[in-house]
């Protein structure tokens, strides 16, 4: 494969398709990203702070959700260690395996980081107020028709157009 080509965005969005079904059919469930990085959360306060885990009514509520082996257990943190490690395999095959960053000409490393880590916590904290990310909520829930899994979706692009029309300064 080139460097440069890049698999047609219809054929993945098929391809991803078919691997939401598979993991329906195979695991009752959809894709979801968010929940596997609450369970290494809440593993980790599980861990650090032990008491204060069974003291609080949000872990407390979480734990007993997941008295069958633990946050680590949950499929999804599997799932993610998976796509990791896809990835990282994908990069690899195609020549592609660098470290760089991705920004525009009038931005700096320090900013794109900044703006990268800001982003990503509101995504972050959004996904647990709406109750899942892209993958989990939006596109799991598109795929059963769910009400909440489109309105989920549209205001997820709706939300990124937007601030991509307002900080589109900051790339080009």
């Amino acid at each position: 494969m080139k460097k440069d080509k890049f698999m047609n965005p219809y054929l993945a969005g098929i391809l991803l398709g078919l691997v939401l079904l598979g993991a329906i059919y195979l695991t009752g469930r959809g894709l979801g990203a968010s929940g596997a990085v609450k369970s290494v959360v809440m593993e980790t306060v599980s861990n650090v702070a032990p008491t204060h885990y069974q003291e609080v009514p949000y872990y407390a509520n979480y734990a007993k959700a997941h008295e069958d082996g633990g946050p680590l257990k949950s499929w999804l943190v599997f799932e993610v260690v998976g796509v990791i490690l896809g990835a990282l395999f994908s990069g690899i095959a195609a020549g592609r395996m660098r470290f760089e960053i991705q920004k525009g000409p009038k931005i700096s490393n320090k900013t794109r980081l900044i703006a990268a880590l800001v982003g990503g916590a509101l995504f972050g904290i959004g996904s647990q107020f709406g109750r899942g990310c892209t993958s989990g909520a939006a596109l799991s829930g598109m795929s059963v028709m769910s009400a909440g899994g489109i309105l989920t979706m549209l205001f997820i692009f709706g939300g990124a157009y937007l601030f991509a029309y307002t900080f589109r300064k900051l790339w080009i």
